[in-house]
This record gives structure tokens, C-alpha cells and sequence, in this order.
């Protein structure tokens, strides 16, 4: 069977029926003569644009996992049914307005340089583009779970680029994959997600590192197979999922660390701890932690006890 030809700037595009009126027949132009379409990759690019997107997606992954309260902390988990994996692309869109510093705007989902932008992500190999979406401007956001990592691009969803003859039974399409590789701009490559350390541990130190009813337990077993590990404090939370104060209990763990790791715990909240962790390499941003062998705070001229809080 021979594949059809996609259609190509120049050519003709018939959008479908939409709830706001009929989109009339419009010729493709080709993204870099796309004013519009030129202006908003130009405002997202005047913004350190890969690390809000990252954050962005950090956050709204985390808000599905709610890892505080299930102890889940991988969306690959078997725990993570395919109804909650695929809720992270809509509620990634809030996550973006609010890291862009943007508004929910319609006629989309918001509005850049007073232009009506849709806002879509995806854990899957694609995006599903909604009738009022078409022929409209969207950044696209890819989500590899399995990789831990994202990447965003910027398109005008022409609907000539868009699969199925009726769409799916919301009514949504989408890009084909040519038209993606052809015609999509790049906002950010793929990226690493902020690291999740609990991804990191074995089978058997996940038993023990939940297997515990003491928490301050939970805690010493966790840093003490992650020295040099950079700890979110959501995954500390995690581990003390239906535990009660869990940051609390990581500093009670300090000392135990100590003697029982030779591990100096080093926290983001302190800027001294923060700017220590810097020279050794690890970014404490967001009131992150670490475990530092006492050897590498001593060879700094320093002492464990200068850490004591």
C-alpha cells in the first residue's frame, strides 16, 4: 500500500467542525514564515526554558505519584494504574502556565504575547490534539517515563497533519509523525528529569528501606546506601509515607549516620550546608540533602560537629 504524501506547505488544509464555528479553509505555511508561531518559540526561548520545563514536569509527575501518601515514586510502578500514568499530561498544563508565569486564558489553555496557545503532554508516543486545538499553536511536551526524562516542542497543529478520519471518541487527533519530525520546532531536547534516588535501589534495599515501622530507621538505611546521592525532599516524605513528621526524623538520623556510616548530612535549608554541598559537586536547590563521606568534609578543613543543628 502506498503511504500518502503529507501535505506540505503550500497545500491546502480543511480543518474538522469545532463548538466555536467553522475554521475555514487555509493554506500551510511553513514554520519558519509562521510569524505567529515565531513569536512564541522566540518568548519561550528568551526564558531559561528547559528548567522551568523540567520543573514543571517534575512537579506534575510527582503530584500524580503523591508519593507523601502512597509511597509510589516511579510512574513505570505497577502500583501506578494507566488512568492516573495518563492524568500527568493534564495536569502538566497547570504545572506550565504556573511556571511560565502565564494565566488559564482562552480560548485554549493560555495566551503568549496575545497569542492563543494549547498546552499538551503526553507519557505516550504522541499527543491528542482537540478539535479547537487545530490549526492553533501547541507546545507539546513529551514525557519517557521509562528514561526519566522529557522533551517539548512547538507546533501549529494543522489538521492536514493530523491522523484518523473521525478522531477518537473525544473528538481528538493526532500528529503524524512526519509532520512532528518535519514541522515541529524544538523548545527543549530531551532532557533528564530531576533525579528520583529511590529509583536507584535494589529490590532488597527497597524492602528494608520501607520494610521498617521506625522511621528513623527507614531513614539511616536510605542515606546510608546513597552517599553522594542528592535526596529530594520528596523522596524523604515518600519513605515516611503515613509517618508523621518525616523531615524532622531524617535530622534525628544525623548522628546515627554518623557513627554507624561515617556519612555527614549536609541540608539545602542552611546556606552553609547548601554552599558546602556545592563544592563537593551537589546542587541542594529546593532544600535538598546529602550524605558526604567525614573524610571529604575533613578534607575541606572542616568538622562534623560544624554541621550540628
Amino acid at each position: 500500500m502506498t503511504k500518502k504524501p503529507l501535505p506540505a506547505p503550500g497545500d491546502l488544509c480543511h480543518p474538522d467542525p469545532r463548538k466555536a464555528g467553522p475554521r475555514p479553509l487555509h493554506t500551510i505555511i511553513a514554520p519558519e514564515n509562521d510569524e505567529e508561531l515565531q513569536q512564541v518559540l522566540t518568548w519561550l526561548t528568551l526564558r531559561p526554558i528547559t528548567s522551568l520545563l523540567r520543573t514543571a514536569v517534575d512537579d506534575a509527575v510527582r503530584y500524580v505519584l503523591d508519593g507523601a501518601r502512597t509511597w509510589r515514586f516511579d510512574l513505570m510502578s505497577e502500583e501506578v494504574d494507566k488512568d492516573e500514568r495518563s492524568s500527568v499530561g493534564t495536569k502538566l498544563q497547570y504545572h506550565v502556565i504556573q511556571s511560565l508565569e502565564l494565566v488559564k486564558e482562552p480560548p485554549l489553555d493560555t495566551m503568549i504575547m496575545g497569542i492563543p496557545v494549547e498546552i499538551k503532554g503526553t507519557v505516550r508516543a504522541t499527543w491528542m490534539i482537540p478539535r479547537e486545538g487545530q490549526c492553533e499553536i501547541t507546545l507539546m511536551i513529551q514525557i519517557d517515563a521509562r528514561r526519566h526524562r522529557f522533551r517539548a516542542l512547538l507546533m501549529r497543529a494543522h489538521r492536514a497533519w493530523l491522523s484518523g478520519n473521525q478522531g477518537n471518541r473525544d473528538l481528538k487527533r493526532s500528529p503524524y509523525a512526519d509532520a512532528v519530525r518535519q514541522y515541529a520546532l524544538e523548545v527543549a531536547p530531551w532532557t533528564d528529569l530531576p533525579p528520583e534516588p529511590l529509583r536507584s535501589l535494589t529490590h532488597d534495599q527497597l524492602r528494608v528501606v520501607f520494610g521498617s515501622d521506625s522511621l528513623l530507621k527507614r531513614l539511616i538505611a536510605l542515606f546510608g546506601y546513597l552517599p553522594e546521592q542528592v535526596i529530594p525532599r520528596e523522596s524523604i516524605t515518600t519513605v515516611g509515607a503515613g509517618l508523621r513528621e518525616p523531615l524532622r526524623r531524617a535530622r534525628e538520623a544525623k548522628p546515627y549516620l554518623l557513627d554507624q556510616h561515617g556519612l555527614v548530612v549536609l541540608v539545602g535549608t542552611w546556606r552553609g550546608e547548601f554552599n558546602v554541598a556545592a563544592k563537593l559537586g551537589h546542587d541542594l536547590s529546593n532544600e535538598a540533602w546529602v550524605a558526604i563521606p567525614r573524610a571529604k568534609i575533613v578534607g575541606l578543613g572542616l568538622t562534623p560537629e560544624d554541621f550540628k543543628h
